[in-house]
């Protein structure tokens, strides 16, 4: 039986361009991932689309006016759900007192803009933990 790919939901906060967004889908699926490209917003959203769709990791594009607040959201729901093994990560534009906030909350890691998608790739390639089937 082949192994399962691991897979990632994307989701993003804030407004703004989705280029780069769609660039790192391409590259993820390119290194072998399977990618849940979405433009939720929301936190439930987020959590009930990273359920239905199996995810092992949500990586969150972070646009100008994003509310960090829903990081903590979408990890309370993920608790709720007992489903707290689905990693998260994010990128791209936060204050750096709030990159230390989010990752107080439990996000594993954030991408500032300029880190290149080969960086985001190994990163998940040594980091995201595919969950049993």
């Amino acid at each position: 039986m082949a192994e399962r790919k691991g897979r990632i939901l994307l989701g993003k906060l804030g407004e703004g361009h989705k280029e780069a967004q769609l660039n790192l889908a391409k590259s993820l699926g390119k290194a072998g991932f399977e990618v849940i490209y979405t433009e939720l917003k929301e936190p439930e959203a987020i959590v009930r689309s990273s359920l239905h769709e199996s995810a092992d990791h949500i990586g969150i594009t972070t646009l100008k006016g994003a509310d960090i607040r829903v990081f903590e959201e979408i990890i309370r729901l993920l608790k709720a759900e007992n489903a707290d093994y689905i990693s998260i990560t994010a990128g791209g534009f936060l204050d750096d007192e709030d990159i230390e906030r989010i990752k107080k909350m439990g996000v594993m890691a954030f991408f500032p803009k300029g880190t290149t998608f080969d960086e985001i790739v190994e990163w998940s390639r040594e980091n995201i933990k595919i969950k049993q089937p």
